[in-house]
């Protein structure tokens, strides 16, 4: 590709401004609309920017069509034509400067994203989220030749606004959710989207099969594109189709049939690191510090409240399970998130308190992002606490005031304080037994009722 001539497409043509427009939407998307803590860690940074292609794939491939006009907005099309350089030069220029300057963009946007994260002081650094976003890259540099393609194959003024509401749609249609088993399309097609569904799990990251079977879709439609920009018979633009259908069918042979092989749990990042019996994953390790004493207390008075059947560790939950299902259960261990506000908001004995009223009442009905569960959970959670603590208090960081979880825990909590020592134990105890086996409701059974 000659330079000189690169040069001058870049300061004719619209790519520039496909750039410009891409990476200013992007990040006033990106911080007016979610915020700074998108950048908190790696693969999350990189899967955001990803999501942010619901919106910058179809403006790509609108751009690329207008640029695919241009030679016949120009009415220069048989100037063009009766040149001796060959229509792949010409056409090569022109995808080439659009694809530098989205591209561009594009590794602008996610540079940024890297400069926060690097701030952020994050324990874990790695490359595995750098697939991620080369997929992302080269989605809108195939979407752009794509369009430039459908431009010059059909020189219409309606060409690009047609082409790119349609590309919204599509990627709406073909929306992916992490956690989704019924989606509206089998999720072998769902996956040719380039866009990836909310980030909700730092521990998550797409596997190697999708990065695989995306980039040969992509690279499918960039060449059906470029074919389109060269062709200049009915019969050339048929046979143009055979790379994209190509891709297509090797990317369905290679994508994964099972969301749950979508999106896996990073094995590195979710290694424990342990102070004694304290364990969080390595890409938390920051918080084991403020954990290790805090967790360590609990684990001693939730000894004393349930003998034989004590927790004898604290870990970080790393299972992965759909929005909304049970979160995941254990005897001898008490499992924290700190996707749950409060845990992750809390600190000292604020933290201790926390901790005690998961060992003993561990929720079952988590909603969203956030574990908390239901009202009736939290206030029970607050009056084992409380019991072991000896004072009645709310949790924080939960989705419930705390002046709902004290009308709903004070009652209780009066009827548990004066009934006889043995019987307050016991009814912790079995408390803890149904919450641990999700076979009742906590504050019920602190109250007198049975675990079903």
């Amino acid at each position: 590709m000659n330079g000189r001539v690169l040069r001058i497409e870049l300061r004719r043509s619209v790519a520039p401004w496909a750039g410009v427009v891409a990476l200013v939407g992007a990040l006033a998307f990106l911080y007016l609309v979610i915020g700074t803590w998108w950048t908190a860690q790696w693969t999350s940074m990189a899967l955001w920017t990803r999501s942010l292609l619901a919106y910058l794939w179809p403006l790509a491939v609108g751009l690329g069509a207008l640029q695919g006009l241009r030679d016949r907005r120009s009415t220069m099309s048989e100037l063009l034509t009766s040149t001796p350089r060959p229509a792949r030069h010409r056409a090569a220029t022109t995808a080439g400067a659009t694809a530098i300057t989205l591209t561009s963009a594009f590794a602008l946007l996610v540079l940024q994203g890297a400069v926060q994260v690097v701030l952020s002081d994050t324990a874990y650094t790695h490359l595995g989220w750098l697939p991620i976003s080369l997929v992302g890259a080269l989605s809108l540099v195939a979407g752009a030749v794509l369009g430039m393609g459908v431009g010059r194959a059909l020189p219409s003024v309606l060409t690009p606004p047609v082409l790119a509401v349609a590309a919204f749609v599509l990627i709406n249609l073909l929306w992916l959710s992490p956690d989704s088993p019924t989606a509206a399309v089998p999720n072998r097609v769902a996956l040719l989207s380039p866009v990836v569904g909310e980030v909700r799990e730092v521990l998550l990251t797409l596997s190697a099969s999708v990065h695989l079977g995306q980039t040969v879709w992509l690279f499918g439609m960039a060449g059906t594109g470029f074919a389109l920009l060269v062709a200049a018979t009915p019969r050339a633009r048929l046979l143009a189709l055979a790379p994209a259908l190509a891709g297509a069918a090797i990317a369905l042979l290679v994508l994964p049939s099972d969301p749950r092989r979508t999106y896996i749990v990073d094995e590195t990042a979710a290694a424990q690191v342990c102070d004694g019996p304290v364990c969080v994953t390595r890409i938390h390790q920051a918080r084991l510090a403020d954990l290790g004493d805090p967790g360590r207390k609990a684990l001693r008075l939730l000894h004393d409240a349930l003998a034989g059947q004590t927790p004898v560790s604290i870990r970080e939950t790393t299972a992965q399970r759909a929005l909304g299902a049970t979160p995941e259960r254990s005897r001898k261990a008490v499992l924290v998130d700190f996707e749950d506000g409060a845990i992750a908001n809390a600190k000292g004995e604020a933290l201790t308190r926390a901790l005690l009223a998961q060992g003993l009442a561990p929720t079952c009905f988590a909603r969203s992002n956030n574990e908390s569960g239901t009202l009736g959970e939290i206030a029970g959670q607050s009056v084992a606490a409380g019991w072991v603590l000896g004072d009645l208090k709310p949790l924080g960081g939960t989705l419930h005031s705390s002046r709902d979880q004290l009308d709903e825990a004070r009652p209780v909590w009066k009827k548990l304080k004066a009934l006889p020592r043995a019987e307050q134990l016991s009814r912790i105890r079995a408390m803890h037994a149904a919450a641990v086996s999700c076979e009742g409701d906590p504050l019920q059974i602190l109250d007198g009722g049975a675990s079903r």
